[in-house]
């Protein structure tokens, strides 16, 4: 529906807003919270009501004098759809370098990478400011080669992800949205290198900020790059996008009498060893209260779902 953007208080004797005696606005429909006997929380409800009517051109829902939850219980009972705001400021988003190679599980696969960036958009779009650390596993896995140098298996890794990064932001541009890559090993030509207030700046300007190279040192996961990131930029959350729907007691792909957690604490994590994010990850996410969110990424419209503050996946806190 479109509307003309109010910049003034309302007129007095405006029909759609009714006066504080009756819940409304104020007592002269030009109304401020300094009003003589003005309920402040009347008042803003009482406005936010007048101004939907206002909107519609009619006053099928008068205001009502009554707290914000109150006007959103009665809204549900007058048959009215009642939307969800999101629920969280700043995302980290930790996704798995294979959720942007297919089905193949190997490469890129581009119609993938638009998929996913389409959706985190859809997010973005709320409000929300987003950091994403991908993996590299689609390319390379640095542990799983036994005879190599470790750190220079990890620095191939490190390359592994910023090739993600930079699919991810090319995917982003083809949406229309703006998005920058910061690594954690200078790469001048290619990407930024990771400074954090940049990256903070860069989430201010809307803009989404993907982080490649990991922490830029050896011997430290993608789980743990996503856990100091988020930790850095202030983050209210890690999202972290799997192929399974939670926290399960064991691998429900492997033992059909797993139990999903709906919620579960740092320490039973850690002590129950549950493949949630390795130990150094989860512990810096305790130590910081950084609650960590498991959901399937493989269901369509799970990532707006968890924006949106609905029941999804395992909760870690």
């Amino acid at each position: 529906m479109a509307f003309t953007m109010r910049t003034s208080k309302p007129g007095a004797g405006n029909k759609f807003y009714i006066t504080t005696s009756k819940g409304g606005y104020s007592t002269c429909i030009q109304g401020s919270p300094t009003d003589s006997q003005c309920n402040v929380l009347a008042n803003c409800v009482g406005y936010a009501c007048g101004r939907f009517n206002e909107i519609i051109g009619s006053m099928k829902y008068p205001s009502l004098n009554c707290n914000a939850e109150k006007c959103i219980e009665r809204a549900k009972a007058a048959g009215l759809s009642v939307g969800n705001t999101p629920k969280v400021g700043a995302i980290m988003w930790w996704m798995k370098g294979s959720t942007l190679s297919g089905s193949d599980g190997k490469g890129i696969d581009f119609q993938s990478v638009l998929d996913i960036c389409k959706e985190i958009k859809e997010c973005k779009d709320l409000g929300c400011e987003i950091g994403i650390v991908v993996g590299g596993g689609n390319f390379w896995r640095g542990r799983s080669n036994q005879h190599m140098d470790r750190c220079t298996a990890d620095h191939i890794g490190m390359l592994a992800t910023t090739m993600n990064a930079l699919a991810l932001q090319d995917g982003f541009k083809q949406i229309g949205c703006e998005s920058r890559v910061q690594t954690g090993i200078e790469m001048r030509q290619i990407a930024e290198f990771y400074i954090k207030n940049r990256a903070v700046r860069h989430m201010e300007k809307d803009r989404i900020v993907i982080f490649g190279c990991g922490t830029g040192s050896p011997f430290f996961s993608t789980d743990t790059a996503a856990a100091l990131r988020a930790a850095e930029i202030n983050a209210d959350i890690i999202f972290k996008a799997t192929n399974v729907d939670g926290v399960y007691t064991s691998d429900p792909k492997k033992d059909k009498t797993a139990t999903k957690f709906d919620e579960i604490t740092y320490i039973d994590v850690l002590n129950k060893k549950l493949n949630v994010m390795d130990s150094t990850a989860t512990s810096l996410c305790m130590d910081n209260n950084i609650p960590i969110l498991v959901f399937d990424i493989n269901k369509k419209g799970n990532l707006l779902k968890a924006v949106k503050g609905e029941t999804i996946g395992t909760i870690v806190k």
